[in-house]
């Protein structure tokens, strides 16, 4: 658990750092350079045969992949529709979706997980909802970021369960296949949709973030929370997801101060939404007799 604390606090910076400082710069880029800056954390440590050779590094390079890769592009372009506070909010589900795989891994299924993300949606629409019509705009970020948050919940569950069966693997020995796995979906993903050139628009400060979020982040982030994972219960591992979630909400809001963008109406949408959001991720959570 201290492993999964220790992240929480680190990333309650990252989404108010993504949204709002480095706001402007490609989001697949961001995404990217994330990945590549983790893996040279992590490259000198890389000891292949320590896991058998690049053949049995194959599942935990597409772990890697998912969890990082697919998840970082659909988080970053969910920025592209919300403020840092509402993907902060809207990552709350994530642990709804870790019980559900954990539970599908055990041929298991309850009808509470469609319950979850029923009151989820309605707690989302009533945090966006300006008129009886549906926003669009919020509707495109709502998506992205539950394709986000499946894909970093299906890499947890699935690391998990690999760390299980070869207890005697060292993390920092193999990391760097998860984070290459990550680096080579981002980057081909990039390069297929723009070129080079965002990169020379990245101005000094922002960089410094960059470098921050590659390093601590995510190296160094992804590295404590796969480990922690894999020493605790699906149950404690479903709560350790939404630890982040109130103190990210809180740095956006005051700290990069987004609380300007909303009225006093968009302020009590947001309790209201985010307390049925609780009561839909409780629910989701709730362990089977």
């Amino acid at each position: 658990m201290p492993y999964l604390i220790t992240v929480s606090i680190i990333w309650a910076f990252s989404f108010g750092i993504v949204g709002n400082r480095l706001a402007g710069v490609d989001p697949n880029w961001i995404a990217t350079l994330r990945s590549l800056l983790a893996l040279l954390l992590f490259l000198p440590l890389l000891r292949l045969q320590s896991i058998g050779g690049w053949r049995s590094s194959l599942p935990l390079l597409l772990c890697g992949a998912v969890q990082f890769g697919m998840m970082y592009l659909f988080l970053f372009a969910s920025f592209r529709y919300l403020p840092s506070h509402q993907v902060a909010l809207f990552s709350i589900l994530t642990p709804i979706y870790v019980y559900a795989l954990a539970d599908l891994q055990r041929r298991r299924f309850s009808k509470r997980f469609l319950l979850a993300a029923l009151l989820s949606i309605i707690g989302a629409l009533i945090i966006r909802m300006q008129t009886l019509s549906l926003n669009g705009q919020m509707l495109s970020g709502f998506l992205l970021l539950q394709g986000a948050n499946l894909s970093f919940a299906a890499g947890q569950v699935y690391y998990r369960h690999w760390k299980q069966r070869h207890p005697a693997q060292r993390e920092h020995q193999h990391f760097a296949l998860l984070f290459t796995g990550a680096l080579v979906l981002s980057l081909l993903w990039t390069l297929s949709t723009r070129g080079w050139a965002p990169l020379w628009q990245i101005d000094s400060s922002q960089w410094s973030y960059i470098l921050y979020l590659g390093f601590v982040a995510t190296g160094m982030g992804f590295f404590w929370w796969n480990k922690g994972a894999s020493r605790v219960t699906p149950g404690a591992l479903a709560a350790s997801n939404n630890a982040v979630i109130p103190m990210a909400v809180f740095v956006s809001l005051f700290i990069f101060d987004e609380i300007g963008l909303l009225s006093i109406e968009g302020i009590l949408r947001l309790i209201i939404g985010a307390a049925i959001i609780v009561i839909a991720m409780f629910i989701g959570s709730k362990k089977s007799a």
